[in-house]
Order: structure tokens, then sequence, then C-alpha cells
């Protein structure tokens, strides 16, 4: 049988291969592997835990902070002190934290994605970013930590699911590590992801259609039209409310995933975050063959103005997000749509 590369070794050839900051990634990306190997652990213990759901307060954005987001938050935190990380952004803290000044990377993270689905056992993921500390790219005398997605070092995300998945890439291609539970070691069980160009599925809570600009609704109703409407084919929706769920089955069969900004109060942007969400699941799929965009523009060229901002984010099969790009910049949102198509559809007002 042949043997497996781990994270370890995948990482030491890839260090091997050009020393320069590699090392210093390498190190971290083993420091997040080793939190997420604990959260792990702590996750398939469920309620023998303790009261992992159990809401403590708000977060400064207003969402609900449960004891599994704060614990995990702990064990990032404690994992990353002998790292070399400036810089820690969490969606768990107000402001940044300091590990090692001077250091030479910054991390962005979300220790726990999809924390509404603790009690319900569904998938649920750590989400990161790995950026140099100091960046001449970005303006003189501008924020370290607000850097462009362009400047990723790594990015990836562990999934908590029937496996321990962890979804990395350097910039040499998508890669899926396994957790090993006998060694607790991140096996290589995926080489360079490839999402299919085309597809026939889509994500979206369909729930907030009545907030939805008229691109959006025009793309989602000429799904929904099916082998009668525009697209002459029949689509599938699916919604996990995990933003790991939806990505990791999207690397594994395609699709397209929409977060559009929408007419309510604190959701002109969206919910998801662009430093620590956005921008680290833009660069998996970008280098799985897939795209991801504002709706206006490549999400990984977005300027962050803050740690926590929030943005737009349709991503996916590449063909499938090319589409709705169409749809935002078409006069009138008629997208794939014939002038003389008239029929109304589910969701048209």
């Amino acid at each position: 049988m042949t043997e497996v590369a781990t994270l370890e070794h995948y990482l030491q050839e890839w260090v091997d291969d050009d020393q320069t900051h590699r090392a210093d990634v390498a190190v971290t990306l083993n420091a997040i592997a080793g939190a997420c190997c604990r959260i792990s652990g702590l996750i398939a213990e469920g309620p023998l835990a303790g009261a992992l759901g159990a809401v403590h307060g708000n977060n400064m954005d207003g969402d609900a902070q449960k004891e599994l987001d704060l614990r995990t938050n702990e064990l990032v935190i404690s994992s990353l002190q002998d790292a070399p990380v400036a810089l820690l952004v969490s969606e768990e803290l107000a402001e940044p934290l300091e590990i090692q000044p001077g250091a030479a990377l910054n991390v962005a993270i979300d220790p726990l994605d999809g924390s509404s689905n603790i009690d319900t056992n569904i998938s649920v993921g750590t989400i990161f970013s790995i950026l140099p500390s100091q960046t001449t790219s970005n303006g003189s005398g501008a924020d370290p930590i607000l850097q462009q997605g362009t400047h990723q070092l790594a990015a990836g995300y562990v999934i908590y699911g029937p496996q321990t998945a962890l979804v990395l890439t350097v910039g040499e291609g998508t890669q899926i590590f396994t957790l090993d539970p006998r060694t607790n070691d991140f096996k290589l069980t995926t080489t360079n992801v490839q999402i299919p160009e085309e597809t026939r599925e889509f994500a979206i809570n369909v729930s907030n259609f009545h907030h939805w600009d008229r691109h959006v609704r025009a793309y989602v109703d000429d799904c929904l039209e099916g082998e009668t409407g525009p697209r002459k084919s029949s689509y599938n929706m699916r919604w996990v409310a995990s933003l790991v769920a939806e990505c990791h089955r999207i690397l594994s069969r395609g699709g397209i995933f929409l977060y559009p900004g929408d007419a309510r109060t604190g959701y002109e942007n969206g919910r998801l975050r662009l430093l620590y969400e956005i921008n680290p699941i833009g660069w998996l799929i970008e280098q799985a063959g897939g795209g991801a965009t504002t709706g206006s523009g490549r999400v990984l060229e977005l300027q962050p103005t803050d740690i926590h901002q929030r943005a737009p984010l349709i991503f996916g099969s590449r063909q499938e997000v090319d589409r709705v790009d169409r749809y935002y910049s078409e006069p009138h949102a008629v997208g794939e749509r014939s002038p003389l198509f008239s029929q109304r559809g589910l969701l048209r007002s």
C-alpha cells in the first residue's frame, strides 16, 4: 500500500522548493492544524463536552457567541503562541490580538464557521487566511492587516463532518487532507481539486427573496423556470447555512453559492466577512478553477477597510459565476432571458 503524505511532509517539500517566507508559513499552518485537531475532538464529544451551543452573549457585530465559539477561539490563540504571527484577527475578537510583535505573518480566522448548526449535528468548520505582516503594495502607512485577498500566502478551512478534512492552498492548487484519527495527522487524500466548469445546482437562502435586488431575483427565477425557461434545464437547490459545507460540496461536484447583499438593515453588504471568510474561500475556489465575485468584481481584489468588514459573495463553477456577473452587468437585469420571454416566474413581482 502506497504511503500517504502527511500535511507536515507536504509542507516540508513546499518549503524546500523555495525558502523565501515559506518556512514561517509552514510553521503557522502546522500550528493551525494542531488547533483544528483539538477542535475536531471537542466537536466529536458533542454534549459530552458540555453545553457547546449555550449562548454567552454577542460579538461586536451582534451575532450570538456560543460556548463552542469561545472555546475554539481559545484553542486557536493557544496554538499560535509560538508561531511567527504578529497579529491575529478573529471573528470572536473586537480588535486584532498582538502575539509576536515584528513577526513575519498575520492570521485572520473564523474559529467556528456555522455555529448556528452546533445543536443539529450539521458540519461546521474553521476558516483561515495567512498574510504577510508587512506589505508595500497596499499603500504607505496603510494598516498591514487590511490587505486584499491577492496578498494571501496560504488559505484554507477545516470541515468537521463525517470526516474531518483540511482544504488548503499555498498558491499551487487546492489540496484536501483528511484527518487520520489513529495518528492525529492530516493526510493528503485529494490533489489539485478541479471544480466542474458547468453546473445545474445552486445554493441560496430563498426565504430572503423579497429582499434581493432584481439581478439576483432574475437569476434564481430563471433557474427555477427549469426546462421551459430561458435556461432550458432543471436546477437543484441546496442550502446548509454553513459556508464550509457549501464550499466543500462545490469543490466535490460543482455548483454555485450566492450570499448577496439585500434590502434588510445590516444586510446591505451581505453577512460574510471579507478577511477571514470571503478571501480564503475565494482563493481556494480560484485555485480549483472556479470563480468568486461580489457581483461587481473579483472578491480577491476588494480592498478591506475594517477587520470585520462584510461583503457579498458569489462563488463556484466558473461558467455559472460568469453568468451571474452578466445578470449584474446587463441593463434591466434581463440576464440570459430573451426580450420576448414574458412568462411570470415564481420569484418575480
